[in-house]
Formats: C-alpha cells, sequence, structure tokens
C-alpha cells in the first residue's frame, strides 16, 4: 500500500514543508504550520473537476486578443464601484475583509437586494447565520427582498450544485472559513480546506462568469485569517475598516487587477444600513469652534479625488528615561524621522518631550504628502500657538529638509478653497500657475521658509 504524501504549510505565508517546525523561515512567523496532504486534495479536486470542465484552453498571440474595456455593471452603491474601479466585473472573485461587526454581510446583503431587484440573478450563501436572520436583518434594513436566493449550506459541492442550477450573475459566500469539502479530511477552517474551498468557488466563477464574493475572518492584528496565498489566488482584496466605535466605515483596496488600489470609500453605519457619504471632506473636518495648538488640516490624495482630514499633535514634557512616540493613523517610523528632520534643519530639541499624533476620524495616511502637516501640527503644540482654521498644508519632507512636490496639487487647493479654506503652504513645486479664487498659497521649498510662512501668519 502506498505511503501517503504529507506537507506542512505555513497559514500566514503559504510556504510548506516536509516535516513540522515552530517557526516558519519563509515569514518568522511561529506556530502557523498545519498538515496539507497534496495527494488527497489535488484528486479531490481532479475528481471534482469533472462536474464542470471548462473548454480547453488555446495558444493566443497578445497582438490578437480584444483591446475593448471589460464590461462591468454597477453595484447601484457608487462607494463600491470606486473601489473596485468602476463597477463589477463578471467573473471576477472579489475578497473582502473586516473585523467583527464592521458591517461587511450588511454592505454585501445590501448589494445583493439591490442587484436582484433590477432583475439579475443572485445567490446569498451563508455558513453562519440561517436564513431567517438573514431575512431580519433585511427587513430591518428596509431593503427589497422579492428576488434574492439564499442558501444555508457549508459544504462546497452542495454550493456548487446549486449554483449550476440557479446560474447566477452574483454569488455571495459567506464566509470562506466555515466552508468545506468532504473530499478533504481536515476541519473547516484550517489551511488545506480554505485554499481548496476557495480554488473549487474561483473555477466555478471564472468558468461560468459570475462575479464572486468571499467573506474572510481578521486575525486579532488586522490581517486576513487563513493561508496568504489565498489572497493570490482572487482578484480584488478589500477591506472594510471600522469598529463600533465609530459610525464611519472606510473601504479600502489592498488588491485589484481590474482597478486602482489606491482608491477609497467612506460609509456611515445607520439604522437602514451603509450609506454612502459623497463628501468625506465634510466629516472629517467638523472641528473646534476656538482654536488649539497641534490642530492642523492636510489635504490628501486618495486616488482619484482629494481628502481633507485633520490631524492632531500633543507634546509634552516627559517624566521617563525613554520618550514616547505615539502614531495612530500615521507610520510611527516617518513620525521619529521626521522629528529627526525637524532638529536638524528646523533647529527645535524635542529628544525629552513625549511625542502623540493622530488623524482624526480614523483614517489611515499611508502617502508622504501628510509630511508638513504633521511636523507644523507637531511644532504649534510645542510651541503651544495654535495654527489658524483657515488653513491648509500638504507636502512631503526630505531628510535634507527640503520640501518636495506630491501629486495632484492643484486639486487639494481647489479642494481646499472649496471648503472655505483661505491660507495653504504647499511645496514650491505645486504652485498654481494662475491664481485660486479665495486661496492666498504660500509655497515654500524647505522646513525654514515653511516655519517662517507660519510665523507671517501668526502676524496676521
Amino acid at each position: 500500500m502506498a505511503k501517503t504524501k504529507t506537507a506542512f504549510v505555513c497559514s500566514d505565508c503559504g510556504a510548506d514543508y516536509a516535516k513540522w517546525q515552530g517557526q516558519c523561515s519563509a515569514c518568522n512567523a511561529w506556530n502557523t504550520l498545519a498538515q496539507f496532504n497534496p495527494g488527497t486534495a489535488e484528486g479531490g479536486r481532479a475528481g471534482h473537476r469533472q462536474g464542470y470542465a471548462g473548454a480547453r484552453s488555446e495558444v493566443t498571440q497578445l497582438a490578437d486578443i480584444d483591446h475593448t474595456e471589460l464590461p462591468r455593471f454597477a453595484s447601484g452603491i457608487s462607494e463600491l464601484d470606486r473601489v473596485l474601479g468602476g463597477g463589477l466585473v463578471p467573473g471576477s472573485v472579489v475578497l473582502i475583509g473586516g473585523n467583527p461587526g464592521a458591517g461587511k454581510s450588511t454592505l454585501l446583503l445590501q448589494v445583493m437586494c439591490l442587484l436582484a431587484r433590477q432583475g439579475r440573478q443572485a445567490l446569498y450563501v451563508t455558513g453562519e447565520e440561517s436564513p431567517r436572520q438573514i431575512g431580519m436583518r433585511a427587513r430591518r434594513l428596509q431593503l427589497p427582498r422579492e428576488n434574492l436566493n439564499l442558501l444555508a449550506e457549508t459544504g462546497v459541492e452542495q454550493i456548487l450544485q446549486a449554483a449550476s442550477r440557479h446560474a447566477p450573475e452574483l454569488l455571495v459566500v459567506d464566509s470562506i472559513q466555515v466552508m468545506y469539502s468532504a473530499e478533504l479530511p481536515s476541519a473547516p477552517g484550517s489551511v488545506t480546506q480554505v485554499r481548496e474551498c476557495a480554488a473549487y468557488l474561483i473555477q466555478y466563477a471564472k468558468q461560468a462568469n459570475t462575479v464572486l464574493f468571499l467573506v474572510g475572518h481578521v486575525t486579532k492584528e488586522g490581517n486576513l485569517a487563513g493561508p496568504k496565498v489565498l489572497e493570490h489566488m482572487i482578484d480584488c482584496f478589500i477591506m472594510l475598516e471600522g469598529g463600533n466605535e465609530s459610525r464611519y466605515r472606510i473601504l479600502r483596496a489592498h488588491k485589484n487587477r481590474f482597478g486602482a488600489i489606491n482608491e477609497l470609500g467612506v460609509f456611515a453605519m445607520t439604522e437602514t444600513g451603509l450609506k454612502e457619504v459623497r463628501n468625506p471632506s465634510a466629516i472629517f473636518l467638523a472641528r473646534a469652534e476656538e482654536e488649539a495648538p497641534g490642530s492642523l488640516v492636510v489635504a490628501l490624495w486618495e486616488g482619484t479625488r482629494p481628502l481633507l482630514v485633520e490631524i492632531q499633535a500633543l507634546v509634552d514634557a516627559s517624566q521617563l528615561g525613554n520618550p514616547r512616540r505615539v502614531a495612530v493613523g500615521l507610520e510611527h517610523n516617518r513620525l521619529a524621522m521626521l522629528l529627526a528632520v525637524l532638529h536638524r534643519h528646523g533647529g527645535l530639541f524635542m529628544a525629552d518631550q513625549d511625542v502623540f499624533v493622530n488623524v482624526v476620524g480614523g483614517v489611515k495616511v499611508t502617502e508622504t504628502s501628510a509630511d508638513l502637516a504633521l511636523l507644523l501640527a507637531v511644532v504649534s503644540s510645542f510651541r503651544d500657538r495654535p495654527l489658524p482654521k483657515n488653513l491648509v498644508v500638504f507636502g512631503e519632507i526630505g531628510l535634507a529638509g527640503e520640501i518636495r512636490p506630491v501629486p495632484g496639487g492643484q486639486e487639494r487647493l481647489r479642494e481646499a478653497a472649496k471648503h472655505g479654506f483661505r491660507h495653504a503652504i504647499a511645496p514650491k513645486a505645486n504652485a498654481p500657475r494662475g491664481s485660486i479664487a479665495g486661496l492666498k498659497v504660500h509655497a515654500v521649498s524647505n522646513v525654514s521658509q515653511a516655519l517662517e510662512a507660519v510665523a507671517s501668519l501668526d502676524a496676521e
């Protein structure tokens, strides 16, 4: 009798090993290796493929490929379409993750009900909730319930049989971590089950030209739970950020084969579900009426639109031998670098000060255009001098103290002027060629000039 071949696969990065070990040498994660039976999985998948095998693939010349735009259709929620790159693509696979209670199932239920009302075939597969719970939620959210098909099932074979009968244009599987295949011996949620069940569903979606939504759990660190290889198998990976402490949710793409990954969608959680926020800058600019030190507005660029958010800084004398550096919504290492630049090129010594910075509204700033605003907010708190409320700032800071230009400078300035800002400090290379009505732009090329510009505004 042939010996069964086994391997051990890392649940974080997908690396495989011949025997178990405590640490994955590929990603340095501990206790993430789980047993995997390649022979059983490949054999099971080969037998299961016979049920819906597609046409034979042929070699094609690149020049002969049709270059027309991919067919898309709107989901009924423009903020979701923005993040997806313009709408839903038939045959695409979208993985959506987020913290418990963020609204993943609510958002997908809204999309499915809206599209079902438009006459599109939609099938919602729930593995964690009963159809009665889904129906009660749809009723509470006041959604149309007539044409949406529901299936409470965790077996991937039964799901594919139901999908073959109904031929849905949209298929939601909530969630991939509870799905299992009877052909595999491991438990649901294991590396083997998650990877193979996802492969079955993805293969069906590609061959049936169905839009497939997979709901994924996240770990306590906020990362997608399960094997990392799952992110390589799908076409689009989006995260719904936000929790119960805030009514706003931010939808951000981390991978998208059909569009850009720097788009941002903003929603507000209400009694009737997730509502789109058409003007995100307005909700992030709900500032105190009185001017306070350390508060400043920065003009960010998210995808194809500018976004105005408030950055707050607090500098206080440290009682510890090692002063604290805390950054919420910003990169901690970048804060340390900017403080060193401020000391070297601005003449301000903060090695004995605790520095806390925060981005209001729970926004995570990943681009470098917030450098100048962060630095000036820190200086404002350190000197205990409030900055004008009608001031907006953006610009990247280099290690030599120079202020570098950023993309979309003109659009950022116009967005600031539209919201009533009267002064802007921006990189010299981003200075507008003509005047912008109601906005005075102070163009600076280094940190010293930026500090002088702030001082001149204080004198006014």
